[in-house]
């Protein structure tokens, strides 16, 4: 039985003793919920320049156009890289002045990445979702660097990524020595190009219907080509130091240009020319992958060897020795070797 009479129930108001605090900012509680975005777009990522991003919208489609972009905060830690394919909300008309926004990242198919050397685990992430990595070398004027090209050839069957090869100022000089030391590469596709006889046609045919990233040193020709490929590409072109043998960066980021030829339509991703190429990232099990004229040698090599100037019994050192790999046998077994150590270390 209570101790309140039934009359006085109605009189009671149970809440009114009860203090709220006030919201001064009368803004909602924070959540770590997310909107899904239903409908946001897809959109190839073609540059990045200071925290905006310039993405296409309907690619190949009836309404296909460029707007820019920024990121969402709950995307601040990831990167996101030219040929990202990205998925993006709020205003994507493009009219000047509007403003999209990243809200997230789709599935990478490929993923060019360098570190700054070799014993950096802190990787940079170059470009994404490409299929093809163009290989820019000249001649003469700079000297080639078979060593760089390792390096590029690596990272590429890393990424999972057809290699290509472009020899350029063939005209200042003749490239033969310079590509025996890759005539045990039965995959690596070669161009070369002169001044009065560049493979526009033919490198073209390659890029129909692919991504392709175009690397090379400083002053090796790679903005000349690009810009014969594209012609409103209008990309800017250097000159080589008559002193220091180097060239002068011309391109700071990197940014996707679209192909268009007899054979079909592509993209060229130009990337800045650079001096060296850092492998920390590298599954040292792909470096031999590199050399295909020394792995398939390796088969014969005892388990576990590690192909290093102290193995014992390896089946490529004694190659070499008895000259079964020609006169650049040497020279690829040594830089292989160099590489090998790198990661051994």
């Amino acid at each position: 039985m209570s101790w309140l009479d039934d009359d006085d129930d109605d009189d009671l108001d149970y809440e009114a003793d009860i203090r709220v605090r006030p919201n001064p900012k009368a803004n909602r509680p924070r959540t770590k919920r997310r909107p899904a975005h239903a409908d946001a777009q897809i959109a190839r990522v073609l540059g990045v320049d200071r925290g905006r991003y310039t993405v296409l919208i309907d690619e190949d489609g009836p309404h296909e156009r460029q707007i820019l972009a920024t990121r969402a905060r709950e995307l601040r830690k990831q990167p996101i890289v030219n040929g990202d394919r990205a998925r993006v909300v709020g205003d994507t008309t493009g009219d000047d002045g509007t403003l999209a926004r990243i809200v997230g990242i789709e599935e990478r198919t490929s993923l060019l990445r360098r570190s700054a050397d070799d014993t950096d685990q802190v990787e940079r992430v170059i470009v994404a979702n490409a299929e093809q990595l163009l290989i820019v070398v000249a001649a003469a004027d700079p000297e080639p660097r078979p060593r760089l090209v390792d390096r590029y050839l690596i990272a590429a069957l890393d990424a999972g990524m057809q290699p290509l090869l472009v020899v350029t100022k063939t005209d200042l000089a003749d490239p033969a020595s310079f590509l025996a030391h890759f005539e045990g590469l039965d995959d690596l596709e070669v161009f070369t190009s002169g001044r009065d006889q560049m493979p526009v046609a033919e490198i073209g045919a390659r890029l129909a219907g692919h991504a392709t990233v175009f690397v090379g040193h400083s002053g090796v020709g790679k903005s000349t080509l690009v810009n014969a490929l594209v012609p409103d590409a209008a990309r800017a072109t250097g000159h080589v130091n008559e002193v220091t043998g180097r060239g002068r960066h011309t391109s700071s980021s990197a940014v996707s240009l679209r192909y268009v030829g007899d054979d079909g339509r592509g993209w060229v991703i130009d990337t800045p020319g650079v001096r060296s190429f850092g492998l920390g990232h590298v599954d040292p099990a792909n470096i031999l992958r590199a050399y295909t004229d020394l792995a398939a040698i390796a088969e014969e090599c005892p388990r576990g060897c590690t192909h290093l100037p102290d193995a014992p019994d390896c089946a490529i050192i004694e190659a070499v020795a008895e000259g079964r790999l020609g006169e650049r046998g040497p020279a690829r077994l040594d830089s292989l070797q160099r590489l090998l150590a790198t990661f051994a270390t």
